[in-house]
């Protein structure tokens, strides 16, 4: 009863863009899939709607391939723009639904609906092209969900958004969650994810390097953190006579620390209190998911990459760019797919 991507294996020419990518999702789920630039998403998720076809492996929905399964199972965001800028928004919705069979007046009030809720009601009879780039975000948000897909898959869909519509998006997310469908999305924003996210997969070089539900993956990282503060101007320099206790982030408010697995963070506050020392703040924490991908990636979430060399084996810098100019007759950013 899973979405699962099994042993996916894809070729652009010298670069290899997956090597060998599994994972499954949970119906119901809220699946954060991550990597660096070029570290194989984008190709993934078009193959798992059938836009791309892997060289070897397979994807599947409840037992049946993705190939098999009626287009409407699917609904895409993809991190292009694929608005028509002319067209009003609500034309355009329309004839996005029309895609997946959707009939014209019920898909109206749909997404008059999902307009309202997004705090845009007022745009529907404006063009596409007179919208900001987070209000056009929304819009093709809406274009793939106005269909009630089971599963949603959304490249980068934070891209672009202020703080305030990227909390109506979140909002959104929450609201399909409940309804029981599937949502998998890529974003390089950590603290999205963490907020969101029942389970995730780290994919590095088109190969999947971590993966599972979120809480596991910050625990087997072997390692925990304290945020401590304390009151007066006393330094921290009495922590270095503590074993397994390294000051990994000083700052103003509180200086976090890093503390081996085998040993009793309660230590810390033990001795300061026996030194006289007041503490403001401690609190014990695993690490954050921006330390594990960096751990098991090697470079922040954003870092671009580059192509690899003639005769490469590995996916080095095999940019999803790349695979999607790789593939021509690739399907619109809104086609229906399936």
């Amino acid at each position: 009863m899973t979405l699962e991507i099994d042993s996916l294996r894809k070729r652009f020419r010298d670069v290899v863009a997956l090597d060998g990518v599994s994972f499954t999702v949970q119906p119901g789920a809220v699946f954060g899939f991550l990597g660096a630039n070029g570290a194989g998403k984008t190709t993934t998720m078009r193959i798992v709607l059938d836009i791309l076809t892997a060289d070897s492996g397979t994807v599947t929905w409840r037992g049946r391939p993705t190939n098999e399964l009626p287009r409407r199972t699917w609904g895409y965001l993809p991190e292009e723009r694929g608005l028509y800028g002319r067209m009003t928004v609500l034309d355009q919705l329309q004839f996005f639904a029309g895609l997946y069979g959707v009939e014209r007046s019920s898909a109206a009030r749909e997404i008059r609906g999902w307009l309202a809720r997004l705090r845009i009601p007022e745009y529907a009879e404006r063009r596409a092209e007179e919208l900001s780039k987070g209000n056009q975000q929304k819009v093709q948000f809406i274009a793939s969900i106005v269909h009630d897909p089971e599963v949603l898959v959304m490249d980068e869909p934070f891209s672009g958004l202020d703080p305030v519509n990227a909390a109506l998006l979140k909002e959104a997310f929450v609201e399909m969650r409940d309804r029981g469908k599937t949502l998998v999305f890529s974003t390089h924003q950590m603290d999205t994810v963490e907020e969101l996210c029942d389970s995730i997969a780290i994919v590095d070089r088109g190969r999947v390097v971590v993966g599972g539900r979120l809480a596991d993956v910050r625990r087997a990282s072997g390692r925990r953190r304290v945020r401590l503060a304390i009151a007066g101007d006393g330094g921290m320099g009495w922590l270095s006579a503590i074993p397994g206790v390294r000051i990994v982030r000083p700052g103003q408010d509180f200086t976090e620390l890093d503390i081996d697995r085998e040993r009793d963070p309660e230590v810390i506050l033990r001795t300061a209190l026996a030194r006289g020392i007041r503490v403001t703040r401690y609190e014990i924490a695993d690490p954050s998911l921006e330390e594990i991908f960096i751990e098991h990636v090697g470079r922040p979430v954003g870092e671009e990459r580059h192509l690899a060399k003639p005769g490469s084996t590995a996916a080095d810098g095999a940019s999803d760019d790349a695979a999607g100019d790789a593939a021509p007759g690739t399907a619109p950013s809104h086609e229906a797919v399936g």
